[in-house]
């Protein structure tokens, strides 16, 4: 089905948006040392990621570095994060040019296009748009365009009306697993309704967004990590955790990534709840008393051995990323809480311990990240989607100091 309307409208709901960035665009004043960090951040980062070039076989993505005993970890292409790779030398490429970076993006770009079928994973927004997303706005290609139109269309095969959500893990017949994370991966869809003028991925993402609101989180708006839907009525069967560290906690990274996913919500829709849903969430994390006073969250809010308990450089680097959305549509005064807590995480990893010595890291530029503790993987590592949305975030910041 296709409704013409949709395009317009989000169309309209981006100019609206781009008014916002430009009202921003004077009030927050970003700091002249962090400036300049990022700038230097900027170029140390060119020279890791042509080291971390090195690490991977022609048909292999990074995936973690382990420092104890100076071990890469790669993955395949179908791995949740290999969109990552590419997508930071393509923001890279950006900032510095170096062609090296952007022919290497090309080139690993080529071995991830193949996923653009994979009607397994939930994760394409984070592998495609993220990607060839970025690849298409940089130097925009009909074959990219179609990538990620093919990439849409595999996501969508995973939505279930009778749950109203697009599934995340395959599991045992009858459970329907639905993670917080999946509100990342809607700005894929609504790229595709404007695209195609197919309105069914923007219904998709709408409904996704609404049922998650209204069954992952809490009243103090943390939000669970897991819920398990009937997968023929759509019915709430458990509220639970996987990488969190308990039931009722409050994973960090989880928390993170419903910040910003539905940031990109009010973004792309305009909807005013939306805006509240992710200016309730900021309310929480900002709010938390174990937040630590340098912004970057323990692994789990809620972790049982604070101030001891490992911090999570990927929490932080999504925060602040969201964050430098989130204020250009913000009143004043939120606006200006929310661009000083991204500017605190930035400065905190802009120096050590926790942005790299140059040569080291295995080529990643953050170290200290948590992917899975109760799994006892990826413990205090670097992480390639840590290294991406710092990036971002960065890329974000210096816009405020850009002249209009």
């Amino acid at each position: 089905m296709k409704l013409k309307i949709l395009p317009a409208l989000a169309c309209t709901v981006c100019l609206t948006a781009i008014t916002f960035f430009s009202d921003a665009q004077s009030a927050f004043k970003p700091q002249k040392d962090i400036l300049t960090a990022i700038k230097k951040n900027f170029i140390a980062a060119d020279a890791q990621y042509k080291l971390l070039a090195t690490k991977i076989g022609p048909e292999e993505f990074p995936k973690t570095y382990h420092p104890d005993n100076d071990k890469q970890e790669n993955s395949n292409s179908g791995w949740w994060c290999s969109g990552f790779y590419s997508g930071s030398l393509l923001l890279l490429y950006q900032e510095t040019k170096d062609k090296q970076l952007l022919t290497e993006a090309n080139r690993i770009m080529g071995v991830l296009a193949k996923e653009q079928f994979n009607t397994h994973t939930h994760d394409l927004g984070f592998m495609m748009y993220c990607s060839f997303g970025n690849a298409n706005k940089i130097e925009p290609k009909p074959e990219y365009k179609q990538i990620l139109i093919n990439s849409a269309k595999s996501l969508s095969t995973r939505f279930n009306p009778a749950v109203g959500c697009i599934k995340s893990w395959d599991s045992k017949p009858g459970d329907y697993l639905v993670i917080i994370d999946n509100m990342m991966n809607l700005e894929l869809l609504f790229w595709a309704t404007r695209e195609t003028g197919d309105s069914s991925y923007y219904k998709i993402a709408v409904t996704h967004a609404n049922t998650t609101m209204k069954n992952h989180f809490r009243p103090d708006f943390s939000s669970y990590h897991v819920i398990n839907y009937d997968a023929q009525t759509g019915a709430v069967k458990e509220k639970k955790t996987a990488q969190g560290f308990a039931n009722e906690s409050a994973w960090a990274r989880g928390q993170s990534w419903g910040l910003y996913g539905y940031t990109v919500m009010y973004r792309e829709t305009h909807d005013k709840k939306y805006l509240d849903q992710a200016q309730n969430i900021a309310h929480f994390i900002l709010t938390n008393p174990n937040l630590p006073a340098d912004k970057i969250p323990y692994w789990d809010y809620n972790a049982s051995n604070i101030p001891n308990a490992l911090k999570d450089a990927s929490a932080a680097s999504v925060m602040a990323s969201a964050l430098l959305e989130l204020c250009r549509y913000s009143d004043a005064k939120q606006g200006q809480q929310y661009f000083n807590v991204a500017q605190t995480i930035l400065k905190t990893l802009s120096a050590p311990p926790y942005m790299a010595a140059a040569g080291t890291n295995g080529g990643f530029i953050l170290q200290h990240s948590v992917g899975h503790f109760p799994a006892g993987t990826e413990i205090d590592v670097p992480l390639t989607y840590a290294d991406y949305y710092f990036i971002e975030a960065m890329q974000r910041y210096q816009a405020f100091g850009t002249k209009k």
